[in-house]
């Protein structure tokens, strides 16, 4: 790829990028990501690139209609745009393909080698400190809470409940995306970030615990029965 088509291919990114937590700079991080894994292996440096600059680019679409998949409208949306750059339709259908298999709640395996190191560089980018402070921009931005409450009063710690907040993203994917990773590169990078992810969590889960504990007796001391 030359540097032409590369700045195409990044402006066109830029261009669609509308959610904090997936920005241009989680764009680049991925890509960053993918370059160090793909060194170990044999790959389409083309598709690598176009695929991780492109990965995210039908984000805006799924904000809009929640119904969407925006792994299956930004393959489409990035198949589209590098036919008009004038890739081949192989080309442009295995980048497809690498974006429309990226995404961590979908039941679709990545085929290529290329769709694995995208997969383990996006998943790279929910791992560690990073990924606290992106999963806790997007509940934000969604208007999700950090936890739910029971009928009790007593904090949800998300093992058990469904209600989205930041607690339930956890159990449900924060701590078990460490062992879904295809390569060894990104097995590494991954297993040191996450005792990082672990103690986060159950810091949270102790500070804001202890005052609901506590809350019931407090009240009534105040306000009598």
């Amino acid at each position: 790829m030359n540097k032409e088509s590369y700045e195409k291919i990044k402006n066109y990114m830029i261009s669609c990028m509308r959610d904090g937590a997936h920005d241009k700079d989680h764009v680049y991080r991925v890509l960053y990501y993918a370059l160090d894994i793909s060194e170990s292996y044999v790959v389409d440096d083309d598709v690598i690139l176009a695929a991780a600059l492109l990965h995210d680019i039908g984000r805006k679409a799924q904000f809009e209609n929640p119904e969407l998949d925006h792994a299956a409208v930004g393959a489409e949306m990035a198949y589209d745009f590098l036919l008009q750059l004038d890739w081949t339709r192989e080309k442009a259908e295995h980048v497809k393909q690498c974006i429309s298999t990226h995404r961590y709640r979908k039941n679709r395996e990545p085929a290529s080698i290329e769709a694995k190191i995208l997969f383990d560089a996006d998943k790279l980018d929910v791992t560690g400190a990073v990924g606290i402070a992106r999963t806790l921009a997007y509940i934000g931005i969604t208007g999700e809470p950090l936890y739910s409450v029971d009928v009790n009063g007593k904090i949800r710690d998300g093992t058990t409940d469904t209600e989205p907040s930041f607690f339930h993203e956890y159990n449900f994917k924060l701590k078990n995306i460490y062992k879904g990773f295809y390569t060894e590169r990104a097995k590494e990078l991954a297993a040191e970030r996450k005792e990082i992810t672990q103690s986060y969590y159950e810091a949270m889960l102790k500070e804001v615990g202890e005052p609901y504990d506590k809350a019931d007796e407090l009240i009534q001391k105040l306000i009598g029965d």
